[in-house]
């Protein structure tokens, strides 16, 4: 039996303009309140990295895989850019999932 699934490549900030975090996951929520009580990575809680900025939703794991991976490669300037076309003023957009 298939279960529908759906996965997330998201991007944290520390505030506007700060250090960014590019993550993969399947339950967004979940992750994100991980991270913000300091157990999601060791690099977003060193830097205070907790900001949902960014999300996008994928059907399947391999591409949402694939695509972390692209938006880690990229410059920053491209990922700002990015962010900016969907939330300009880098607003949190953890409130919105629920």
């Amino acid at each position: 039996m298939h279960l529908d699934r759906q996965y997330y490549v998201y991007i944290l900030a520390s505030k506007l303009g700060g250090t960014l975090y590019v993550g993969v996951t399947n339950d967004l929520m979940g992750r994100v309140s991980l991270h913000r009580d300091g157990l999601g990575a060791v690099f977003t809680a060193k830097y205070k990295v907790s900001t949902l900025v960014y999300y996008e939703v994928h059907e399947e794991i391999e591409q949402a895989i694939m695509r972390e991976k692209q938006i880690k490669r990229w410059k920053r300037a491209w990922k700002v850019r990015m962010i900016e076309e969907r939330n300009p003023n880098w607003d949190d957009l953890f409130s919105g999932l629920v």
